[in-house]
């Protein structure tokens, strides 16, 4: 029996194991002893990442480490003041007790942080994106594969039930031939923290400085790139770009706005844009096909079918142009949860995924061999924009 697009994109069944992952029971079972985490980076999200992992049963938090005091202590205090204070990451890893480590640092520190932990024999869960540059990327990716060790890369997104629906129903070919992602990530924010200490001034703020990362690409839309490669399938083959600072003049050295395009294979575009002066539409990813348009918002999706029966008249003199500017129907919300269902928050997915993979030895969905490629792409769209000329795939990146 053929169901109707309507009655498939309300109800149409996840066929992806981790999606039951839910809050709720044990995310890790482990009889002997409890799994041993180090935390390495207490800012937000590390503080964050800290108070989730302190909810799991048979997880324990038990040490952290941060050069800043006052966010240490605050992570510190969130697993009781059990957990020991470390302000040198080389230290906590000598801690043969310790089974595995969260690294949430600024992006320059992901890749020797993460050398260090699998050489210490530790599991990682790394937040994004992989590595600062694309040599890094490659050598840590190549260090993963032989390490034995599980490795994951916090894209939660790939554990949000609603990117899977999204995958299920262009596989469905609900919004037939796909040629263009258009993705945003803005904020009208400075993004800037206080700093009390002009000496703190580059460690407080590292994302306004290109030494420590590469800027809203990097740290905002670094998410929709990857979800791209997770919708597609793909990687793409070259990007042109462009970028500066016009709104936030303060002395930083990464854009406030970038506006970039990626060309994949069978001539699919992705449009991926950042603007830190204006929160329009904040987050948002549209897939564009001939039968339809999928708009993905933060944590809801829309489906907007085309029109095929425009009528046709004279407009401005025109004879046989369309009367009907709007070529979209109605919105249709996508439903991926049941009615009043309440999904974890993806992160917690992703931990669980995390601790679950440890205690059987297996890959995370998120992981180094994932991930590599959109670190790729971040440093090409950046590059493209920096030296005004397209960049693209090279054959030595295919490891």
């Amino acid at each position: 029996m053929e169901y109707s697009r309507r009655k498939f994109i309300s109800t149409g069944a996840l066929a992806v194991s981790a999606l039951a992952l839910h809050a709720n029971g044990n995310p890790y079972r482990k009889k002997a002893s409890s799994l041993r985490i180090g935390i390495i980076g207490t800012g937000s999200r590390g503080t964050g990442l800290t108070k989730m992992l302190s909810a799991f049963d048979q997880v324990e938090v038990v040490a952290c480490c941060d050069i800043q005091p006052d966010p240490l202590k605050r992570a510190v205090a969130l697993t009781g003041n059990k957990a020991k204070m470390y302000t040198d990451y080389r230290k906590l890893l000598e801690d043969k007790t310790i089974d595995a480590v969260v690294i949430a640092t600024p992006l320059y520190l992901h890749y020797p942080m993460s050398i260090d932990a699998l050489d210490a024999g530790k599991h990682v869960y790394l937040e994004k994106s992989l590595a600062y540059d694309i040599p890094q990327t490659l050598e840590l990716t190549r260090r993963v594969r032989h390490s034995g060790l599980v490795f994951l890369v916090g894209f939660q997104y790939r554990y949000f039930a609603l990117y899977h629906k999204a995958k299920e129903i262009i596989a469905n070919n609900w919004l037939g031939k796909i040629t263009h992602f258009e993705c945003q990530y803005n904020r009208n924010s400075n993004w800037r923290f206080p700093v009390n200490d002009p000496k703190m001034e580059r460690i407080v703020n590292w994302r306004m400085y290109r030494e420590y990362c590469g800027g809203p690409l990097s740290e905002l839309c670094a998410h929709q790139l990857d979800a791209v490669h997770f919708l597609t399938g793909h990687l793409p083959v070259k990007v042109v770009g462009s970028g500066g600072i016009n709104y936030w003049k303060d002395g930083r050295e990464t854009y406030d706005h970038i506006r970039t395009i990626y060309d994949y294979p069978d001539g699919v575009q992705a449009s991926v844009t950042s603007v830190l002066s204006n929160a329009y539409n904040g987050y948002c990813i549209r897939i564009l096909g001939d039968k339809a348009t999928l708009e993905i918002q933060r944590d809801t999706a829309f489906l907007f079918a085309e029109s095929v029966n425009n009528k046709q008249g004279t407009v401005d003199g025109v004879t046989g142009a369309t009367l009907l500017a709007r070529t979209q129907g109605e919105a249709e919300e996508l439903r991926f949860k049941e009615p009043g269902e309440k999904l974890p928050d993806p992160t917690i997915l992703a931990l669980q995924d995390f601790v679950r993979c440890i205690a059987e030895r297996r890959t995370p969905q998120s992981n180094a061999e994932t991930a590599y490629g959109t670190s790729i792409a971040i440093h090409l769209g950046n590059l493209a924009a920096e030296t005004e000329t397209a960049q693209r795939w090279k054959p030595e990146y295919n490891i």
